[in-house]
């Protein structure tokens, strides 16, 4: 049996209301400037016992310190350690920063983290070292889901891609009107950025025709194996496209 749990990239209303209507939210605040340990305990004590929390890995990791999001991210680089953070470079500064995401994790009872590497760290065979090289050694000692996003000519490459996921043991979070993730295994995780040809299209607010191919997706991706299969809206309708698409699943909280 498959299980589907469908919820939204950051609380889209108030969390009082949004614990009502969902049991799953991916926190976007660990990306850009990790919370306090306080604020991350009272948020997993305001949620419902059985509320899951998903987080996305801090920016330090994946961006380039010359990225427009480092500001928000709270720390100042000297110059001759810019080399050393983003781009899932395997360095001692990525992996303590990695550690504090594990962290983050733990207090919220997360069992997913979502590893989101901008168009800029595009395929390249050093990029693609590192990458194997970052998760072996994060995979290998972590009790979390590592689910990776790439973007950036990653996404003409799938067969790169599945080599990663199979020496490392992460999986691959993907948009499903984008493509088909790369392996389709016992957890499948998929974020949704709206549908156009300027994808991401975060203003773009899914139809029923929409919602209901994405069903078929999903219910082939459980045909095929999967045994649990995460749904995140990510666009400004969030919270009203993942109601109707709960509905259409069926789901009730």
């Amino acid at each position: 049996m498959v299980v589907f749990k469908v919820g939204c990239c950051g609380f889209p209303v108030s969390r009082s209301r949004y614990f009502k209507t969902h049991s799953l939210v991916e926190i976007q605040q660990t990306f850009y400037k990790l919370p306090s340990k306080k604020t991350l305990a009272r948020w997993r004590n305001e949620a419902p016992e059985n509320f899951e929390f998903t987080i996305k890995a801090w920016q330090v990791i994946t961006h380039s310190p010359s990225s427009p999001t480092w500001k928000k991210c709270g720390i100042k680089v000297p110059d001759e350690l810019k080399d050393k953070y983003g781009y899932l470079r395997p360095t001692k500064e990525n992996f303590e920063a990695w550690n504090i995401v594990e962290e983050a994790a733990e207090i919220l009872g997360a069992k997913i983290i979502v590893v989101q590497t901008p168009p800029s760290f595009n395929y390249t065979d050093e990029n693609f070292n590192n990458a194997i090289e970052f998760f072996s050694r994060v995979a290998k000692k972590t009790k979390f889901i590592i689910a990776w996003e790439p973007r950036g000519t990653w996404l003409n490459n799938l067969e790169k891609i599945r080599e990663i996921i199979e020496k490392t043991g992460i999986i691959h979070c993907i948009d499903p009107f984008i493509k088909d993730p790369a392996i389709i295994g016992h957890t499948v995780y998929l974020r949704l950025h709206g549908r156009d040809k300027r994808w991401p299209n975060y203003k773009y607010k899914y139809t029923d025709e929409d919602l209901v191919e994405l069903k078929k997706k999903t219910f082939r991706y459980g045909s095929v194996g999967a045994k649990e299969v995460y749904i995140l809206f990510n666009n400004v309708y969030m919270y009203n496209d993942s109601l109707k698409f709960k509905k259409l699943l069926s789901i009730e909280d």
